[in-house]
């Protein structure tokens, strides 16, 4: 039950805790509050050991508390974050050089991007901070967004196409770049085993009132996630999309109530950006405190042939015959 839960903040831009050994907890409650305990690492192996992992979005809320997770389960973090506003405007400073001295205070591996993802450029260089700092890259975590809410009468432009970028075009990018450089290595007989983890929301996947522009982007990154998830298993790399539910300062006006915190939707996070998730892609997840559940998007629902074509009265008075045995839409948020 997300609408808009992805962290804001950045055009760069309870329940389980993650399950490595020695794994301790405690990341801040929402997406402004200051940094907890931290989690960190312990002696034993962690499920991301030695791989490399870049988060965008990282400086606040959901993408923080994954930088967080990767980083107590071994993983070397690329946080990248803008630093920008709700509504992806610039703000007094980037929070990606905190969460880095963070993850590094608690004996982790990180370094910061403060690239535009959005542009070719800074998506170019999310890749190669990576390459450069690590030698590698093994997990691209998605996650930068914001929000610009209008009633669709009152939607303006600049707000539709400034949504539609961050969140639709931000995810495009970094996968791309991403994906050319794991092609290159499994064309040199390096297939990796590579993870994409996107980021979409309940209102993309059921739509939310309010949210034109918000919704159509998040649905936009479900239909890119099973594209992907296609066009990119022969290179070694799995896409999949998670729709959290989790307290952040974009959601705190919207879900007063809603007491998921950022932390519940990292593990599975982390797992789905790990080698143990081998065999799992093209699925959208909802993850809400210590709930999971597996979204199952359009099929095939019930069907008439009449193998010939219809007149308009006839295709009506079919469409309605089958509409009386098709299961009800799921109400749409806030409607």
């Amino acid at each position: 039950m997300d609408i808009g839960t992805d962290t804001g903040a950045g055009t760069g831009t309870g329940g389980d805790v993650p399950t490595g050994v020695g794994v301790g907890v405690g990341v801040g409650t929402d997406a402004d509050a200051d940094p907890g305990a931290g989690a960190g690492r312990g002696t034993g192996p962690g499920l991301c050991d030695g791989r490399v992992v870049v988060v965008t979005g990282a400086g606040r809320g959901l993408g923080r508390a994954h930088a967080l997770a990767f980083a107590a389960e071994g993983a070397r973090v690329v946080v990248n974050d803008l630093g920008v506003g709700l509504d992806g405007r610039p703000g007094p400073d980037s929070p990606a050089t905190a969460v880095v001295e963070e993850i590094r205070a608690l004996g982790g591996e990180a370094v910061a991007h403060g690239g535009d993802i959005a542009t070719g450029e800074g998506a170019a260089s999310l890749v190669a901070t990576a390459l450069d700092a690590y030698g590698r890259l093994d997990t691209l975590v998605s996650n930068a967004g914001f929000l610009r809410d209008r009633m669709l009468v009152n939607l303006e432009e600049d707000d539709w196409d400034a949504v539609m970028r961050v969140h639709a075009k931000g995810h495009f990018l970094p996968l791309r770049h991403a994906a050319a450089h794991w092609r290159a290595e499994a064309k040199a007989g390096r297939t990796p085993v590579a993870r994409i983890v996107h980021t979409t929301s309940g209102a993309g996947l059921l739509g939310s009132v309010g949210q034109g522009n918000y919704t159509a982007a998040k649905a936009a990154i479900v239909g890119l996630t099973l594209v992907a998830a296609a066009e990119l298993a022969r290179y070694g790399v799995q896409v999949n999309a998670v729709a959290p539910a989790a307290r952040t300062r974009m959601t705190e006006q919207v879900f007063q109530g809603l007491d998921a915190l950022p932390e519940d939707v990292s593990p599975l996070v982390v797992w789905l950006g790990s080698a143990a998730s081998e065999g799992v892609t093209g699925r959208v997840f909802e993850a809400e405190g210590g709930r999971l559940t597996v979204m199952e998007g359009w099929r095939p629902g019930p069907t008439a042939d009449k193998g010939a074509r219809r007149t308009p009265a006839e295709a009506g008075e079919t469409a309605r015959r089958l509409l009386a045995g098709a299961t009800p839409p799921h109400p749409v948020y806030g409607g």
